[in-house]
């Protein structure tokens, strides 16, 4: 029997107070773990931690009545996976639009010469062409500009509606069917890269019809900087271009996560 004027708290009582925001921040968390722009390396992961306790306050009016989960049982382990699942597939999702930009700008900087010009990306921890970068960089400010970290936050807390707190990861990995984002990946990369392939490819064989018209030209003197000057104009031509296959792209990854299933 506890004392006369102390509070006391049951354990029920607990998690029902904590259930509600534990797991929508673990969600969150991941998310920002794995989503371009808020995994930057510059931002200190106190702020990732706080911000993403706030969303999951803030979105407490908007998510349906979550089911109360033990901490103590086994369903808390398999809860934490599938938010844990939920979060970073989102992210991931998200990082594969990304992925697929900087694969056209791969392309295109292997034909106009320059993938030699490639240097260490700390956000994917591998080597990357200065066009790949560019293009990356020019897909990260477009995010930016169709406030696509707020489509990222809404599609989160949307997500709950879809794939609920239950701890069945493996269904909820099913229904994402990541492997369609994934398939899109090399086709939209293309697409992207198509108006610069063909202009160099142009230019190439016309460089070649020339060096056979004119043998005594050193064609690889004149190639180089004919090639780069003509990419470079082609990028800037076909750069207002890029926001349709991104906007695509991303409606694509969110609807994955919030499109009725």
């Amino acid at each position: 029997m506890a004392a006369p004027g102390l509070i006391t708290f049951s354990e029920a009582q607990l998690v029902g107070w904590l259930s509600p925001i534990l797991w929508p921040f673990l969600r969150v968390l991941a998310l920002f773990t794995a989503a371009p722009l808020f995994s930057i390396r510059a931002i200190p992961a106190r702020t990732k931690v706080g911000l993403a306790f706030f969303v999951a306050v803030c979105a407490q009016p908007m998510l349906a009545e979550q089911p109360m989960v033990m901490f103590n049982g086994p369903a808390a382990l398999e809860t934490v996976l599938q938010q844990l699942g939920v979060g970073l597939a989102l992210g991931f999702a998200v990082r594969l639009v990304f992925a697929s930009v900087e694969l056209a700008g791969e392309v295109i900087g292997l034909q106009m010469g320059l993938n030699f010009a490639s240097f260490f990306d700390p956000t994917s921890n591998a080597q990357i062409s200065a066009v790949g970068r560019f293009y990356g960089q020019m897909a990260l400010l477009l995010f930016v500009v169709i406030n696509g970290h707020l489509l990222l936050i809404m599609a989160v807390v949307d997500s709950f509606s879809h794939f609920p707190v239950n701890g069945n990861f493996l269904q909820s990995l099913g229904q994402m069917k990541l492997h369609q984002l994934g398939s899109s990946l090399f086709s939209s990369a293309l697409w992207i890269a198509l108006p610069l392939m063909a202009l160099l490819l142009f230019v190439n064989l016309t460089m070649g019809v020339i060096s056979r018209v004119a043998p005594q030209m050193n064609i690889y003197a004149v190639g180089f900087p004919v090639t780069l000057t003509v990419g470079l104009l082609g990028i800037m031509a076909t750069l207002p271009m890029l926001e349709h296959p991104v906007l695509t792209l991303m409606q694509q990854a969110i609807d994955l996560f919030s499109a009725q299933k």
